[in-house]
């Protein structure tokens, strides 16, 4: 098989991924439905779906080849993936129980750090999913199911606890869009994770989980901690070699010794990250 069969196989193997995950998040949702207990799990897994899927077309159809967008794009998903971790994740984990929360925590940066090496090591095989793609279907699959957990067990709470959870969709969604498109990936695959949070949520709804406060903080930990490390992974690094410096040295940009032009894009860096985490702490107080 060539090179180019073998890319086209799995770009098909990876939208077959997709759309079985979105058929199974569609049929989960129409079963809950009509049970009519989940109204509100339901309105926060398609908000979160919608979030994700919707930038990643954004994302996908983006210049990727242009340094500044990278960054800025790199940057304000970064800064709102760290912004939402930090107050809306940490918090409830210590809340519940601040120990086990943080041995959660520590759990899910290391688990994710693995991920990041053992998906390297993988990318030399023919797989259809990336480690990007894989680390974000494990945090929305976490997520899902403390989301599931807390609203079964506490069906009166207001939507603003789960919408502040999922509230990194968007920009994940579009940050990972970029880095697959510009691997020659299909975005597709992105639906697995856009679903994830549904498919965890509605699927504690029919089946019996723990609901006591050392589980809640465990199960929020490790995903803060998961989430935290590809908050980290997405931070535009503006260094020789990195993916920004060869999207710059790429075509007619710049020169590859044109150290100018990478220092200006570490000051965007710094720029779309600290905007990326306010974006979240304005949206937090409009809600308040």
């Amino acid at each position: 098989m060539s090179v180019t069969q073998s890319v086209a196989a799995a770009r098909a193997r990876t939208s077959r991924l997709g759309a079985v995950s979105l058929l199974a998040f569609v049929a989960l949702s129409a079963y809950v439905f009509t049970t009519g207990s989940a109204t509100k799990l339901l309105g926060i897994s398609w908000v979160a779906f919608g979030a994700m899927a919707g930038a990643a077309v954004v994302g996908a159809r983006a210049n990727t080849e242009h340094p500044t967008g990278l960054v800025w794009g790199y940057g304000l998903a970064s800064g709102a993936m760290v912004a939402s971790s930090a107050a809306f994740l940490l918090p409830q984990a210590i809340g519940y129980a601040a120990k086990p929360g943080g041995f959660g925590v520590a759990a899910g940066i290391l688990v994710g750090f693995g991920a990041h090496t053992v998906g390297h090591l993988v990318t030399h095989r023919n797989l259809p999913l990336d480690r990007t793609t894989a680390e974000l279907t494990a945090h929305a699959l976490a997520a899902g199911s403390i989301i599931g957990v807390v609203y079964t067990a506490m069906p009166d709470l207001g939507p603003l606890l789960g919408l502040a959870i999922v509230s990194h969709k968007g920009p994940a969604g579009y940050a990972a869009a970029r880095r697959l498109t510009t691997q020659g990936r299909s975005p597709m695959m992105l639906l697995l994770p856009a679903a994830g949070v549904g498919l965890a949520a509605l699927a504690v709804t029919v089946l019996s989980f723990p609901t006591d406060a050392v589980f809640r903080a465990v199960v929020f930990g490790f995903a803060a901690g998961i989430f935290l490390h590809v908050a980290m992974d997405f931070l535009p690094e503006c260094e020789t070699g990195s993916e920004v410096h060869a999207a710059a040295t790429r075509g007619d940009h710049v020169d590859a010794h044109d150290h100018e032009l990478l220092d200006r894009l570490r000051l965007h860096a710094v720029g779309s990250t600290v905007l990326g985490g306010l974006a979240v702490v304005v949206a937090f107080l409009l809600v308040q």
